[in-house]
């Protein structure tokens, strides 16, 4: 997997996005104690655009179990930093990378 950009852009961009997801969820009235464990962490959005990325990268097949695992495994190699998150999310299963 080739580094696309500093892990702190990275984080800086995601962490932005959340803002505005949290931003627009509270504009249209939700109530954030309902929608706040939804949302996934910086660092999780992270892991999640990387994935997209080599989705993305493979013409966009949707990936196996065992590439889905090889993906996240090869982000956290690339960024060591998100090793942490990225075995919980595998920890947490395919359902939660998939609708977070």
């Amino acid at each position: 997997m080739r580094r696309r950009a500093s892990l702190e852009v990275l984080r800086a961009e995601a962490s932005d996005e959340l803002a505005t997801v949290v931003f627009e969820r509270l504009r249209a009235g939700e109530d954030p104690w309902e929608f706040m464990e939804e949302i996934p962490s910086v660092d999780e959005l992270v892991v999640l655009t990387l994935r997209a990325e080599l989705i993305r990268a493979d013409n966009e097949r949707r990936p196996s179990a065992e590439v889905d695992y090889r993906m996240l495994r090869q982000i956290a190699l690339a960024y060591p930093a998100l090793s942490t998150t990225v075995w919980a999310m595998l920890d947490a299963g395919p359902t939660r990378r998939r609708t977070a």
